[in-house]
């Protein structure tokens, strides 16, 4: 909540692994690099560093990424309607050296027909920055059978035919995240 007042917030989200309750994940987006800085500087921000320090297994993993289809504040807000079961899906890809362009090309042409699909909530694709082969999808849907449904609409298919040939590794078996939340947007 103290993230999602904070100037320069664009999204904080809190969620666990579906099959694994004990792996969290906390998602923010900021404006820019140094809203997140003067973020970390905070109360809120203090006691949570000082939280993982005691009560986390190992060291947290911190990706900054690149949003390659940028969306406003608003689209990252939207909350899903009453009666729907939202999903929410994180894709790690590890591409091949080489073929990261393909990768960003293909989700540059699916991204309008992905986010326009009735089901979605909200759908981001991300380039971490340390690594230029390695990307995040996040997506959020309005229910298990929207997320079935994208699976099937036609522009997945040049997705899926490059995640089957142009990885370091399968994406589905280790990338894949299916995550509940916690602490959603709506307490802005």
């Amino acid at each position: 909540s103290s993230s999602l007042k904070a100037a320069g917030n664009v999204m904080a989200e809190a969620y666990y692994e579906e099959t694994a309750p004990s792996i969290l994940w906390l998602i923010e987006r900021w404006s820019d690099r140094s809203f997140l800085d003067k973020n970390d500087g905070s109360p809120a921000a203090k006691n949570i560093m000082a939280l993982t320090k005691d009560g986390l297994e190992s060291p947290a993993d911190v990706f900054f990424v690149q949003d390659l289809e940028p969306l406003p504040k608003a689209a990252y807000r939207k909350m899903p309607r009453a009666g729907d079961h939202p999903l929410t899906i994180m894709l790690f890809v590890d591409a091949k050296e080489g073929t990261e362009d393909n990768f960003k090309s293909l989700y540059h042409t699916a991204m309008p027909a992905f986010r326009n699909e009735p089901g979605v909530i909200t759908y981001q694709l991300s380039q971490v920055s340390a690594d230029k082969t390695k990307f995040i999808t996040y997506e959020k849907f309005r229910s298990q059978e929207a997320f079935q449904a994208h699976l099937k609409i036609p522009a997945v298919e040049p997705v899926i035919q490059y995640l089957r040939t142009s990885i370091k590794a399968p994406p589905f078996e280790k990338g894949l995240h299916r995550l509940v939340g916690f602490a959603p947007t709506n307490n802005f």
